[in-house]
This record gives structure tokens, sequence and C-alpha cells, in this order.
């Protein structure tokens, strides 16, 4: 092979291994939604991955959602004063936090938890050969590991960012009346009257996606796993760098989407 053929083929072998890669996860995505609708259904195992990742996320999801409102407040004001525009502090904050840094931080907060837990807890199936007793007992996987965890992240996402927009915008109002001389009464009617349902529903719409992207990603790695404990920590991580990236490139799609003139 010539120098330069074979200078082509070094670059083309990562971008044809990207392009498999994200078919089998475009295919993987697809049979679990495929297997949705269609029985059996496990009640038990959907209200257990409900609790483990709705539940149980809520206290890192509001903690980080307060200290971001409150951050937020104190650098709006910081920078609105160098322009007399101090009052914006409110509506910005609000809008802020529901477009945006409630559904990505929400979302961020909850790849880092919940795609590494279904990853390590899948992959050590597959190590210990749990999931190949599963298909020897007539059970799919897909349907008993997989669809109750995607069903349950998909559905409780928009809760979480539900919950810490409320609690991040409380993190702004706390710093405005505290830190900034705001007047709470007036502080609270900025946020209400700039506010619009939109801002609201499209960080919901976006923290499905989220939540959709961080289940499957967690699954998918999970069911992939190597033998061996390095093959699961490799899993584990890469599901969460996976998780993590596809959140923020489905934002900016979204974002564009909804907002785009």
């Amino acid at each position: 092979m010539t120098q330069p053929a074979a200078f082509l083929a070094s670059l083309g072998r990562p971008v044809l291994a990207a392009l498999a890669t994200i078919g089998r996860v475009t295919l993987f995505a697809g049979a679990i939604l495929g297997h949705i609708l269609r029985p059996p259904f496990y009640v038990r195992e959907f209200g257990q991955a409900l609790l483990q990742i709705g539940w149980y996320s809520l206290p890192v999801v509001g903690l980080t959602a307060i200290f971001t409102g409150g951050a937020l407040a104190l650098q709006i004001y910081a920078g609105g004063s160098r322009f007399n525009a101090e009052a914006v502090v409110p509506s910005i904050v609000a809008i802020g936090m529901a477009r945006e840094l409630g559904p990505v931080l929400g979302g961020l907060m909850v790849a880092a938890r919940v795609a590494s837990s279904i990853a390590a807890e899948i992959g050590t199936m597959k190590v210990t050969e749990q999931i190949d007793a599963l298909v020897t007992l007539s059970t799919n996987p897909m349907k008993y590991l997989a669809v109750p965890r995607v069903l349950a992240a998909t559905l409780s996402m928009p809760i979480l960012v539900a919950v810490g927009d409320a609690i991040g915008i409380m993190g702004g109002w706390l710093v405005g009346i505290t830190r900034l001389d705001f007047n709470s009464a007036a502080y609270l009617r900025n946020t209400v009257d700039f506010l619009e349902p939109w801002d609201v529903g499209s960080g919901l719409v976006k923290g499905a996606v989220f939540g959709f992207i961080v289940a499957v990603m967690g699954c998918y790695h999970g069911m992939n796993s190597a033998r061996g404990a390095q093959g699961v920590g490799r899993a584990t991580k890469s599901a969460v760098v996976s998780a993590s990236v596809l959140i923020l490139a489905a934002n900016y799609l979204l974002t564009e989407l909804f907002f785009s003139a």
C-alpha cells in the first residue's frame, strides 16, 4: 500500500468504526422502542427502576439546581450592573433555568449516577452469565432489563427537571433577596411575568429526551460489556461519557428546533 493510501486508510478506519457504532446504537434504541408496547410487561422491574432513577436522583438534582440558580443570579447581577440592567436578574434566572440549565445539568447529573449504575449492573449480569440464564428461561433480556429502565428514565426525568427548575429559581430568589437587595414580591412578580409556558415545556421535553439517552446508553454499554472486571469498568466509563456527550449534542439540536428564528 502506498503512503497516501495508507494515510487515507488510517483516517477512514476510525470514521467507519464510529459510523458502525452509531448504527448499532440506533438499532439497539429502535429495538427497545419496538418492545415497549408489546407484552409481557414487567411492572415490578419498572417500579424498581422508577424508584432508583427518579426518587433517588432527587437529592443530587436539587443540590445542583439550587447552587446553580444562586450562582446564576450573582453572575447576571454582576454583568447587568455594567449596563444598569440589574432588574433583569429574576427573568433571566427563570428562563435560563427552565430552558437550559435545569434540563442539561439535571441530565448530566442523572447520567453520572444512572448510566454508570445501569451499565455496571447489566455488565456484571453479563459477566456472571445471568443474561444467558434469562435466555435459557425464555425471558427476553431486552424486555426484562432494558425496557423498564428506559421507560422509567424517560418518564421520571421531566419530573426531575421540573423540580430542579423550581429549586434553581428558588436559589436565585434566595440570593436575590439576601445578597442583592431585591424586594421579594417584586422578584417573584418579575419571574412569573417573564416566564412563558413554553419555556418550561421545552425543558420538560428535553428532560424526556435526556432520560431516554441516559438509559439507552447505560443498557447498550452494559449489554455489550467485555468479560471481566476491566470490561465492566470500561462499559461504565463509556456509558457516562457517551450519555453526557449525546445530552449536550441533543440539547443544541432541540434548542435549534424550539427557539431558532
